[in-house]
């Protein structure tokens, strides 16, 4: 159990937090794993939003960066998600922590020092709100300067493959049906969960095919929905997820690296090999649209340089390509949504109707002098009747 205290107006020194740590070089491969309270210990040289939102859901004590959260490159939005949230961040700790650090063990931050027992193991910078809006202030000031190198690597990368991207594709034999459907891509990128939850309108009347890209299967399956398709690296995906798709469908790149093979095979699962140039996610709509998807709606996705950045990816050329390709087929999950808001459904209406009948019904067996009415035309109906057949 974590204790957390600070005095003396939360100045840094006064900082004092004691909990069990949790190490990994990766963060998302940590964040599976944490159970609340611990003190993480990581190497996220300018954490990202994803990563940052995935700690702070897991109540994480505080978090322990060997190299700087923020380094002034781009403006990140990582640091100021988990300090906003209350979370203490001690910053460029220095490598050698993983190496000395334990899981399990247990740790204590004293101001912006890092103690086991009475071993002082290493010694960092408390970051504070004002000390990161500062920092994001200069990265918005130089962010020219990495627009002009992300531009330049996007177009090198432009020149040298866009032959390749729209070469034919070879399908792998999928039991999941897209010809003529919708489909659902969905990353574990900014804003998945509340794109999702708008979705569900959408989801419950179209009942679009669900692609899940690694950690985005797992993110269908919190919201209580089962991916059709899991595909990607497989390496952000847990273990349970894969039991509840219909097909696993590997990423191969075209010059043969298979970062997921080793993996699924110790799993020991039936999978498929899709070969195609691109991130994860552009080979995901790229299989929707080649099997004959009628829509592809993105959720997750990355569209911003800051995006790509947060990924590490040093441009969107593979992105900008895919999209292209894809034309008015690919849509964003927000503009679906909007478009969903206030809209009519049959099915609303038909209950409407139904609601009113009923209550009609109500009023005409209740009221006194509507019932008194259907008794006149009852005693009509039946004298005439009478008349007719005597």
């Amino acid at each position: 159990m974590a204790v957390f205290r600070r005095t003396r107006d939360d100045a840094p020194a006064s900082l004092h937090v004691v909990g069990r740590a949790g190490v990994d070089r990766r963060t998302k491969d940590l964040i599976k794993r944490l159970e609340g309270g611990e003190i993480v210990v990581i190497d996220h040289e300018d954490l990202d939003r994803v990563a940052a939102d995935g700690l702070v859901e897991k109540k994480v004590a505080a978090v322990v960066n060997a190299a700087p959260s923020i380094s002034g490159r781009y403006p990140n939005l990582g640091p100021q998600r988990v300090v906003s949230a209350g979370i203490p961040l001690v910053d460029e700790v220095g490598a050698d922590l993983l190496d000395r650090v334990q899981e399990g063990d247990e740790l204590r931050i004293v101001g912006g020092e890092v103690w086991r027992g009475d071993e002082l193991l290493a010694t960092g910078k408390v970051r504070d709100e004002a000390e990161i809006e500062q920092a994001m202030e200069v990265a918005r000031s130089s962010i020219g300067a990495e627009l002009e190198r992300f531009a330049e690597n996007t177009l090198e990368y432009i020149r040298k493959e866009a032959r390749i991207s729209f070469e034919p594709l070879e399908l792998p034999p999928l039991v999941t049906e897209i010809q003529g459907r919708h489909v659902l891509v969905v990353v574990r990128g900014h804003d998945y969960r509340s794109d999702l939850v708008a979705l569900r309108p959408y989801i419950r009347e179209y009942k679009p095919v669900l692609i899940g890209v690694d950690g985005g299967a797992d993110a269908l399956l919190e919201i209580g929905l089962k991916p059709d398709i899991i595909i990607g690296d497989f390496d952000s995906v847990s273990e349970a997820a894969l039991g509840t798709a219909k097909d696993l469908v590997h990423h191969v790149h075209p010059d043969g690296r298979a970062p997921g093979r080793e993996q699924l095979l110790e799993w020991g699962v039936p999978y498929l090999e899709f070969v195609a140039e691109g991130t994860s996610e552009d080979v995901a709509m790229l299989l929707a649209w080649d099997a004959g998807a009628q829509l592809i709606v993105a959720v997750g996705t990355h569209a911003t340089m800051v995006e790509f950045l947060d990924k590490g990816r040093k441009g969107m050329s593979s992105t900008f390509l895919t999209r292209l390709r894809l034309g008015p087929v690919l849509v964003d999950a927000k503009g679906v949504s909007r478009l969903y808001e206030g809209r009519v459904r049959r099915l609303d209406v038909v209950l409407l109707i139904a609601a009113a009948l009923v209550a009609i019904m109500v009023v005409a067996i209740v009221a006194r002098p509507i019932h008194a009415m259907f008794d006149a035309l009852r005693i009509t109906f039946e004298d005439l009747w009478f008349s007719i057949t005597r």
